[in-house]
């Protein structure tokens, strides 16, 4: 939201009056619109830094599911060359943690 900043009428307008500052209405009204400004352009410059985060990810992300794609392409070329005892010595170079990995074929596995 852009605004305008307040007019010079608005500037700082503090009245002593017994020892105390007394701000005027009008230096209130400027300084919530100071504050509002600045709050304003704190949130800018965030949402312009989270955006800029955000394309970053992006494209990390699509770079990984680019070599993740090439490595399942590797990975099913590699199955397909290899012979059932080459897969067996391969499968028993690892031991499955889970019961549910120990119930499928050999070329589920890798």
């Amino acid at each position: 939201v852009s605004r305008q900043p307040p007019s010079s009428s608005y500037c700082f307008e503090i009245q002593r009056e017994g020892g105390r500052c007394n701000a005027s209405g009008a230096s209130v009204v400027a300084i919530d619109n100071k504050i509002e400004q600045a709050m304003d352009l704190v949130k800018s410059h965030l949402m312009y830094a989270v955006r800029e985060e955000v394309e970053v990810l992006k494209e990390q992300i699509k770079e990984l599911y680019e070599r993740n794609s090439v490595l399942e392409r590797e990975n099913a070329v590699l199955k397909s060359l290899a012979n059932t005892q080459q897969l067996s010595q391969l499968f028993s170079f690892f031991v499955p943690s889970s019961p549910a990995i120990q119930g499928l074929p050999l070329t589920d596995c890798f």
